[in-house]
């Protein structure tokens, strides 16, 4: 089946089933059933059921999914069973954290560049080596690598169009932007929005509705 014909939900549910999975062969589980990961998802068996259906038949009837094989299968859906070149642009406290932070490495997402356009940051090495360049030199210093996948654009929102077009200029097409700001997209690319605000959102209305409920007026 097509791509453009999965829903994205799916993707994002074939995450959460990979993640548990790692921890299911961890605990040296090596089958489980549909109903128990649909548990540790928090989500219906028939929904997993139907997410894999997409991509192929996987499991046993009457036994369930062979842990190991299943994660296989999620790793080379998901495109996991390489390494994904990334480069990041604002290392503040922010895209620091993001460089240091091991489970993008773990997971195969590589950061290989570091731009700021400070240049008092210019020259400074960050987790795994990585060296911070000018932003201005961004061009030059992709084109001299062998490829970069996804740019990563972490500063401040007034800047972050304008290096989602540099990184676009560059041939990337994917980027993960945590500026608190809609990216414009040229045909052919796709932005995912990291927008922590929104989550705290949903958890202040949690709250809202729950202290509604236990104090009507």
């Amino acid at each position: 089946m097509k791509s453009s014909k999965i829903p994205p939900a799916t993707i994002t549910r074939l995450s959460f089933y990979y993640r548990k999975l790692e921890h299911l062969i961890k605990e040296d589980v090596n089958i489980v059933s549909s109903e128990k990961l649909a548990q540790l998802c928090d989500v219906n068996p028939a929904q997993i059921r139907k997410d894999l259906a997409y991509f192929g038949e996987f499991g046993v009837r009457g036994v369930g999914y062979y842990s190991t094989e299943l994660l296989g299968e999620i790793r080379k859906i998901l495109g996991l069973n390489r390494i994904w070149r990334m480069a990041v642009v604002g290392i503040g406290n922010l895209g620091s954290a993001l460089v240091a932070h091991d489970n993008f490495h773990k997971h195969g997402y590589h950061f290989v560049a570091a731009f700021d356009s400070d240049s008092r940051k210019v020259d400074q090495i960050l987790q795994h080596g990585l060296k911070i360049s000018h932003i201005d030199a961004l061009p030059q210093v992709l084109a001299e690598m062998e490829s970069v996948d996804i740019g990563v654009i972490a500063t401040p929102a007034g800047w972050a169009q304008d290096v989602a077009n540099r990184l676009f200029k560059t041939g990337i097409r994917s980027l993960l932007n945590f500026a608190p700001i809609q990216i414009l997209t040229p045909e052919g690319c796709m932005v995912q929005n990291v927008d922590f605000t929104v989550k705290l959102d949903n958890l202040a209305y949690f709250l809202t509705s729950e202290l509604t409920r236990d104090d009507p007026l």
